[in-house]
């Protein structure tokens, strides 16, 4: 018996069901699941009837929360006792975040949040890989776009807009596509793994795929934003990548009706590391100051 399955069994009560108790302690529901099928091998008894509508409690289930309830009271009072012995943050911190995010975006928001917290260390891996997060030691990886499925904890941070845009030197040579379709006949600079199957854009609340081509594909969206503004040829790309290119007028953005999905921006991390203090602390700070 683990003391994290009692915060799940207790948590599933509460909630109601399996669904609802998962995404409050941001677990996946087959974890869930699987947790409170072990706790009930190891008691030796029936905790929890399930059926299609509803999840209920057995006698001896009740019993059991009972105690369970009082032990992690306890566990919460002698952590509680700690922490106010221990007021300043500290630990350190192995994180893997995209390149041109990182450099752009996340390096100054880094360094605020290790203003605030002094003895906090953090061992930063700028690239465009997919590292393995337990195999590698990682604490957390930010990752954009969909994420594939794995035993790791996912939390949302914000949404990125992408836009479609070129030079303005390349759209004199090579036309200004006015529908999606037009994007066929353009040199098209494609971005990541999404890019290689092509571009998705909505229009008139329908998702249209086409099969664009190009002389780049690239993981690095400031290669390609180099290619775009040498007059290369058109590129998709997320808004923070491209800004100051479009704010000098370097670049000018192309079909504004027809939006590209934007793309999620996510922190994944181990579960074992879901309890830790500075990880909850920094992905606090970092999606404060993402939507704010």
């Amino acid at each position: 018996m683990q003391i994290e399955d009692l915060r799940i069994f207790i948590t599933v009560i509460k909630a109601g069901n399996f669904t609802a108790a998962a995404e409050q302690l941001l677990l996946s529901k087959q974890y869930v699941s699987r947790r409170m099928a072990a706790l009930e091998a190891s008691l030796g008894v029936r905790l929890l009837i399930r059926n299609t509508r509803k999840l209920s409690v057995t006698e001896s289930g009740q019993v059991f929360s009972q105690h369970a309830q009082k032990i992690l009271d306890d566990i919460q009072e002698a952590e509680q006792a700690v922490s106010e012995r221990r007021l300043e943050l500290q630990g350190s911190f192995r994180i893997s975040i995209p390149m041109s995010f990182g450099m752009s975006f996340l390096s100054p928001l880094i360094a605020e949040f290790l203003r605030q917290h002094p003895s906090v260390q953090f061992q930063v891996e700028l690239g465009d890989r997919y590292v393995d997060v337990i195999g590698e030691g990682f604490d957390i990886a930010i990752r954009i776009g969909s994420l594939a499925d794995s035993t790791l904890i996912a939390r949302r941070l914000s949404v990125l807009n992408r836009v479609i845009c070129g030079s303005p030197d390349y759209l004199q040579r090579a036309g200004t596509p006015r529908v999606p379709e037009d994007l066929l006949r353009h040199a098209c600079l494609r971005y990541g793994r999404e890019g290689q199957n092509g571009w998705e854009l909505t229009q008139d609340g329908k998702r249209k795929l086409l099969d664009v081509q190009g002389p780049i594909v690239s993981n690095n969206g400031e290669i390609l934003k180099d290619a775009a503004v040498a007059g290369l040829g058109l590129v998709l790309l997320p808004e923070f990548i491209i800004e100051s290119a479009l704010n000098n007028g370097m670049l000018v953005t192309v079909l504004e009706d027809f939006n590209p999905e934007p793309l999620t921006l996510s922190a994944v991390y181990p579960q074992h590391r879901q309890r830790s203090e500075v990880n909850k602390a920094f992905l606090d700070f970092l999606q404060q100051r993402l939507i704010s």
